[in-house]
């Protein structure tokens, strides 16, 4: 695992991606700083950290699309999968990688209510708080961005899927006020949903048996709790969307709110993509 992360290290810091994903998440918060906290002379650096959360949008795929994807397209790894280590630890080494690029920054960011705190009166608690929760959130993100980089060799096409995913994630919250909240709108909504996962289990496990019983079971489960009380399933998929969101619940912390379910989820996230990218791995390990 060891092997893994430092040569991960050594690819970002020698292709310089990670001073492009440093240098520009700064570079915001220096010009989210210039807006929020000394032009309009507000306090609250949290704000900040909600203005440039959006960047993770753009900068997340261009961190993470290389990191399987490139593997795979170079065949390197085939050796990658010779050396003396499992698969989970393949995985870990990459995104303790990711997480180490991700953390220089935010280490700097840091400093930032410390230094307006002597010209000021700023609240470090409610400050570090989000700085922790926006640390949380990256992390998510690119647990998601490393998994779909995992499922193609084309790294163009594994950031263009990374970005359309955070930008559902972002707007989930939104689409949500806009999908029927009918029991036949959530029904429609939620089948799409199991084709969708019945999908995703059939390419990772590569059998067909796999993807169908999972449809089945799951439209079992929806079919029952129809049979026994149909209000059930009214409002459903836009209560689910509402609560997908990573982002909408970072906005907790920065509306002064220290949201522990929060971090919960982001790490539930986080183990979630990383488990899938693991199964991603042991398919291709196993099956060529």
């Amino acid at each position: 695992m060891a092997a893994v992360l430092e040569h991960e290290l050594s690819m970002y810091y020698h292709s310089m991606k990670a001073y492009v994903f440093g240098a520009f998440l700064l570079v915001f918060t220096g010009i989210g700083a210039l807006l929020y906290n000394i032009n309009a002379s507000v306090a609250n650096f949290e704000y900040v950290l909600n203005f440039i959360s959006i960047t993770f949008i753009v900068l997340v795929p261009i961190l993470t699309m290389r990191i399987m994807a490139e593997e795979r397209s170079q065949k390197t790894d085939r050796l990658l999968f010779s050396l003396p280590i499992t698969t989970t630890e393949i995985v870990i080494g990459k995104f303790l990688s990711l997480l180490i690029v991700f953390l220089i920054p935010v280490a700097i960011i840091c400093l930032y209510p410390l230094l307006f705190s002597k010209y000021g009166d700023v609240y470090l608690p409610t400050s570090y708080g989000t700085i922790l929760a926006f640390f949380f959130l990256g992390l998510a993100l690119l647990s998601m961005g490393m998994f779909v980089s995992c499922l193609t060799e084309s790294q163009s096409m594994a950031a263009g899927i990374c970005v359309a995913l955070m930008l559902f994630n972002y707007f989930c919250d939104t689409l949500a006020d806009y999908v029927s909240s009918t029991t036949t709108g959530s029904v429609i909504g939620i089948a799409a949903v199991i084709a969708l996962l019945a999908l995703i289990v059939r390419y990772l496990t590569k059998s067909d048996f796999s993807g169908i019983l999972v449809a089945v079971v799951l439209a079992a489960a929806v079919l029952a709790a129809y049979l026994y009380d149909s209000t059930i399933l009214e409002g459903l998929l836009p209560n689910i969307m509402g609560q997908l969101s990573l982002f909408t619940r970072f906005n907790t912390f920065v509306n002064g709110v220290f949201d522990v379910t929060a971090l919960v989820y982001d790490a539930s996230v986080i183990i979630f993509f990383l488990f899938l990218c693991v199964q991603a791995l042991e398919k291709r390990r196993y099956n060529g």
